[in-house]
């Protein structure tokens, strides 16, 4: 499903966070990538999710090798790929109620048509009421925040969904809430998943297997 080969990336060519890093992630699977805050495994995710270009390094996806990034990837590529980020204030538009915010991605790839259906068939499975639908960012808690980030990267039917630590920020029953809504998600839909941490915990449980990231960010090996 997902390919990184010798993937250097970075925002300043003379000193990359990520040097000559591979990993893959086979159809239906599961991977943690665990590594210290600071590492660079974010900045692979965002790689990963094609939101970044890297400086040297091939991506494969879905079998078909990458060539652009943000605006400039297939949209069959950037909607193959969800990603819920650590932090949902950062990621999420504070002018727009959570029912916008989910349907975002809906609106913005040509699919008005289904958001009712679509956010309707989300909110309860990620625990948000109607009422909570209607509100903004700051009227609601971080916990109820990133419910809606992952019912929009849903929304798409995704192939690949990635969380960037994603449950960090929240306490344990909503972590399991969330958890639990990734693997439901990918038990209907046969999706991959990569879920980068620290929590090694929290990875060795969710994932098929969990990968580790040394200080150099170099060099992983099987965990457990």
């Amino acid at each position: 499903m997902l390919e990184l080969t010798r993937i250097t990336a970075g925002y300043d060519r003379r000193a990359p966070v990520v040097r000559d890093v591979s990993l893959s992630v086979g159809h239906g699977e599961a991977v943690g990538l665990l590594g210290p805050s600071g590492c660079g495994k974010s900045t692979l995710a965002k790689v990963a999710a094609l939101l970044h270009r890297p400086d040297a390094g091939t991506m494969t996806l879905g079998g078909t090798v990458v060539r652009g990034w943000r605006h400039r990837a297939p949209r069959e590529q950037r909607t193959a790929v969800g990603v819920v980020f650590q932090q949902p204030r950062l990621s999420a538009d504070p002018r727009l109620s959570l029912r916008e915010l989910i349907a975002q991605p809906l609106r913005s790839t040509g699919r008005r048509r289904e958001v009712p259906a679509r956010v309707a068939e989300l909110a309860p499975l990620v625990g948000l009421s109607e009422e909570l639908l209607e509100r903004r960012p700051h009227a609601v808690s971080d916990g109820q925040l990133q419910r809606a980030c992952l019912a929009r990267a849903l929304v798409l039917r995704p192939g690949l969904l990635i969380c960037d630590e994603m449950t960090a920020m929240l306490d344990a029953s909503t972590t399991a809430a969330l958890v639990a809504v990734v693997e439901a998600y990918r038990a209907e839909s046969g999706a991959a998943l990569l879920a980068v941490g620290h929590d090694r915990v929290l990875l060795e449980r969710w994932c098929d297997r969990t990968v580790r990231w040394d200080e150099q960010a170099v060099e992983r090996v099987p965990v457990g």
